[in-house]
């Protein structure tokens, strides 16, 4: 082999030698570039505080508890006005009924 032969051997491995740095290098910088860059944030939704609509939600929620409330306590008086008419009404049929 001639010197002229081993050179140009060696300028071909040199060759591919800059282009696989040349890939490397590359790589990196692309690395690099996608390291720097902030991750994606989601995009950001207003929090609404419900203004009308809550307070609506309440006062029908409170409406509908006060009337519940107001339906019990009719309950209870319908049930001791019923029971205090059974009571009297079995007094009167003790009294007719006890001997004397």
């Amino acid at each position: 082999m001639s010197s002229f032969d081993e050179a140009k051997r060696d300028a071909a491995d040199a060759a591919a030698n800059s282009d696989q740095l040349a890939e490397i290098v590359a790589l990196l910088k692309a690395q690099q570039v996608v390291q720097q860059q902030p991750p994606a944030t989601a995009p950001a939704t207003p929090q609404s505080t419900g203004g009308a609509a809550k307070w609506i939600g309440v006062g029908v929620g409170g409406s509908i508890f006060l009337i519940t409330v107001a339906l019990s306590a009719v309950a209870v008086a319908i049930t001791a006005v019923a029971l205090t008419i059974c009571l009297l009404v079995l007094r009167a049929m003790w009294q007719d009924i006890k001997p004397k």
